[in-house]
């Protein structure tokens, strides 16, 4: 078991860094129901959700006797396992004698801590918990949380929240005036190629930063985690589906692309080292909306977590990256679950980017849509299929900077520049 003293030293000095935090304010409403699970990637702003958290409570009133936070990645902890958990309550209360709110920081690293978390809903804790491996929230896991936990899947910032943290105002008006939208157009050139990380946005730099936590998902997330002995292998995948973002992609042809490439992987492996980036959150997987079962899970489109880290593998190709953010968009807005069963591709005799169900829309993605005949037709001609086959009230295409208003036999189609598509991000449910 931990040394008890060494337990009190670390909460005690958690909660004297934690108010010292210079944090911004996610636009991510927690409400007042007491417990929640955020998941998402490394460096996307978990913890500084917490961080914010706790210094409201302070500020509200609540005192640090009242709070117990724990960073399960602080090296202290190293030697940390099931049977600890309860020392850490045993530890508070020896020390503050108080009931404390929990938040508990990258639990994934702890066996079992899904049991914990629900022993303490059970027995009336508040508990904020958070981690980067969707696989804490599998089909058992999310049984022993058995409705006690609101789960939030919690993305790199929005492009909202980077003008933000920029001081740059993104109101109706300003969007309207030139003078005013400009600046806003230049933070999405920005944003487009060096992703929403909250550490990097005010960086005047960010490949290194960029890189740095690439190689922690990478080493520690999918190779250190799983075991994985072949890093070459898994190395040259991850840089071929970047090399292949927008298009789908069978397990198939990733094995066949590996072969080419001199990394050859056997389909089995390539399915498992798939799992494992989908796992750390580095990759999201998008499926055809019109496939058949089988197809739908082994032939699917895979978009990065943020197109910062997707910049580390490509040269000039600012349309995949436009796409890449659109599907970002998408997801912050309707979630991307385990199940992937709420944003989609459509490809059957020919393809729509994305097409989400609930918000009956249709969206293509295109970095120029004016002056090439051939595009306009392609474009347009998807979402004529589309809408024969599905209710589409809303027919989007999302180009890097044009604004026109189509109609064809079907209504409306709006052509919108991406950088206030991902402003308002404002589908709504039917």
């Amino acid at each position: 078991m931990m040394d008890k003293f060494l337990l009190k030293r670390v909460l005690a000095d958690n909660i004297t860094e934690v108010q010292n935090y210079n944090v911004m304010p996610r636009n991510i409403d927690l409400d007042t129901f007491p417990c929640y699970v955020l998941v998402g990637v490394r460096r996307a702003g978990k913890s500084y959700m917490l961080f914010h958290k706790i210094q409201q409570m302070m500020k509200s009133g609540t005192p640090a006797s009242k709070i117990l936070y724990v960073n399960f990645e602080d090296e202290r902890l190293a030697d940390f396992d099931t049977q600890d958990f309860n020392l850490l309550l045993e530890c508070h209360a020896e020390v503050y004698g108080e009931k404390p709110t929990l938040f508990l920081d990258e639990i994934q690293n702890v066996a079992h801590w899904e049991k914990f978390a629900r022993r303490l809903a059970d027995s009336g804790y508040s508990v904020y918990v958070t981690g980067s491996n969707s696989k804490m929230l599998s089909g058992e896991v999310a049984t022993t949380l058995g409705g006690r936990y609101i789960i939030r899947e919690i993305y790199p910032y929005s492009f909202a929240e980077c003008l933000e943290a920029r001081g740059v105002d993104y109101s109706a008006t300003s969007m309207l005036a030139t003078q005013t939208r400009a600046p806003i157009v230049r933070n999405f050139e920005a944003y487009l190629r060096n992703g929403g990380l909250p550490a990097s946005i005010l960086l005047p730099v960010t490949r290194d930063y960029l890189s740095s936590v690439y190689q922690k998902i990478y080493l520690g997330d999918i190779i250190q985690r799983n075991g994985i002995t072949n890093m070459s292998g898994i190395k040259i995948m991850v840089r071929k589906i970047a090399e292949s973002v927008c298009r789908p992609l069978s397990y198939n042809r990733i094995a066949n692309i590996l072969s080419g490439a001199g990394g050859k992987l056997s389909l089995a492996t390539v399915i498992k080292y798939v799992e494992y980036c989908e796992d750390a959150w580095l990759l999201l997987r998008l499926k055809n909306y019109a496939a058949h079962l089988s197809e739908k899970e082994s032939n699917c489109k895979y978009y990065f977590v943020d197109n910062g880290i997707l910049s580390l593998f490509l040269s000039d190709k600012d349309p995949m990256l436009l796409e890449n953010i659109v599907a970002l968009a998408l997801f912050r807005r309707f979630g991307h679950d385990r199940d992937n069963e709420t944003v989609f591709f459509y490809n059957t005799g020919c393809e729509v980017d994305f097409y989400i169900p609930d918000a009956e829309a249709a969206i293509q993605v295109c970095y120029r849509l004016s002056g090439d005949d051939e595009t306009f037709r392609r474009e347009t001609a998807a979402l004529q299929t589309i809408a024969r086959r599905y209710p589409c009230a809303r027919r989007l295409i999302v180009t890097l900077d044009e604004t026109a208003t189509l109609s064809d036999s079907f209504g409306k189609i709006d052509v919108v520049p991406a950088w206030k598509f991902v402003i308002e991000e404002s589908f709504e449910k039917k």
